[in-house]
């Protein structure tokens, strides 16, 4: 067969599998039938913009310089006048790669006489602030400000995970907590204009794998490095022993937990198995607090990773939702075409047992019913967080399946599980 189109077949095919994209990648397909209720769009047309805090190169500031993708609700806009945002960014292996959002860039924000409570969004080991796009986009409309960290020193871009591959690390352990903060503070004290419409003083983190690590830390958990910890991860005894004042501290390196964080999402956080947060500081925590894990997670550990520190948690608003037989990516949005051409760049992003949609469609779900119910206090959103553990509906003596889990479609849901710490 040698026709015109069977020629163009091919030539994308191959484009496809040499890591080439031709135009921003659509990642999402639409399941209306499937989506669970509150994983659908709210009422707010998104607006995204790229900012830059903390201090530049060569000012007096100690900050930290850090580039943020910022989702919002925007005023009204018309869609054949304003093209869709787009997102780039760069695989572990540095290739390139564009992918569709479903935002406007640099649109006008819709004002709102509260503002929109802050939602601070920290990315993993390495990462990038837009690998949850489609929860800050998601978030964003249904009323919220969404501030996502590109953490320096700890993305994609800054290291090279081929030939130097913890370059970062050490920055991340110092800087995780600390960045979430900065963040937070600086919503607060910024007059932009996306600010104006920012209610930091009910705000939330959330924070997957590394940023989960720092999360904890965010909202009450003091880190209990020791000097068997850190040589593990490639410090010397004599750099152990300088780096142990520095990185054990509580609270993002406040004196006390800061009120205005109203609730923290750890998916996937790391730590619980090298016991990297103290027991005693975890049971003191109180903000309300959701854990997403896989129990097949080989970064973080689940039985003595993720699920201790759930059970470790002193929040009695506490909850773990567990995918059974997933790994670690269960955050990220799923692969872009490039990433197939590499094991270290599929390894970010793949699940063997789940289709990564799927996940992302249900945390959009469970991620807005808990921020709902305890940042916006609403007690509606609340009856959305399950209350019977396993999702899988089961048949009884009389024919009938138990009732679905709540927002979820009839026969729709198996293998996720959701505790409590405080049983309804």
């Amino acid at each position: 067969m040698n026709s015109p189109l069977f020629r163009t077949l091919c030539i994308i095919s191959a484009l496809g599998l040499s890591g080439i994209v031709l135009g921003a990648e659509q990642l999402y397909t639409a399941q209306p039938s499937v989506t669970p209720e509150l994983a659908n769009p709210g009422e707010y047309p998104v607006g995204v913009s790229t900012i830059t805090i903390g201090g530049d190169a060569g000012s007096e500031s100690n900050e930290r310089r850090l580039v943020l993708e910022v989702w919002y609700p925007a005023a009204s806009t018309d869609d054949q006048a304003v093209p869709l945002a787009t997102y780039k960014n760069v695989t572990r292996s540095h290739r390139e790669f564009e992918l569709q959002g479903n935002s406007f860039r640099d649109v006008e924000a819709r004002k709102s006489p509260q503002g929109y409570p802050l939602i601070v969004v920290s990315h993993g080991y390495t990462g990038y602030r837009t690998i949850m796009f489609y929860l800050g986009e998601h978030l964003a409309s249904h009323g919220y400000v969404v501030a996502a960290i590109d953490h320096t020193d700890s993305t994609n871009a800054e290291v090279d995970m081929v030939n130097a591959p913890g370059a970062g690390f050490i920055s991340t352990l110092l800087n995780r907590a600390k960045d979430q903060q900065l963040t937070l503070q600086h919503f607060a004290d910024s007059n932009s204009p996306i600010a104006a419409i920012t209610d930091t003083e009910h705000a939330a983190v959330i924070g997957y794998s590394m940023g989960g690590y720092g999360a904890i830390n965010t909202v009450g958990a003091c880190y209990q490095f020791t000097s068997e910890s850190l040589i593990p991860l490639g410090a010397n005894a004599e750099q152990a022993a300088a780096l142990m004042p520095m990185l054990n501290f509580c609270n993002a390196g406040q004196e006390q937990v800061d009120p205005r964080w109203r609730a923290m999402i750890a998916i996937s956080p790391w730590g619980g198995e090298l016991n990297l947060h103290s027991p005693e500081s975890m049971a003191k925590i109180s903000t309300p607090s959701l854990y997403i894990v896989g129990d097949q997670d080989d970064i973080s550990g689940f039985e003595h990773g993720v699920k201790k520190l759930f059970e470790q948690s002193g929040a009695a608003q506490s909850y773990l939702m567990v995918y059974e037989n997933a790994r670690h990516n269960v955050a990220a949005h799923p692969a872009p075409t490039t990433a197939f051409g590499s094991d270290l760049d599929i390894g970010h992003h793949f699940e063997p047992s789940w289709d990564l949609e799927t996940i992302n469609r249900v945390n959009r779900h469970m991620s807005l019913a808990f921020l709902n119910c305890y940042v916006k206090d609403s007690a509606a959103a609340c009856d959305y967080l399950p209350k019977r553990e396993d999702i899988t509906q089961k048949k009884g003596a009389d024919q009938k399946l138990t009732p679905a889990w709540p927002g979820f479609q009839e026969r729709w849901g198996t293998g996720i599980r959701f505790h409590r710490k405080t049983q309804p």
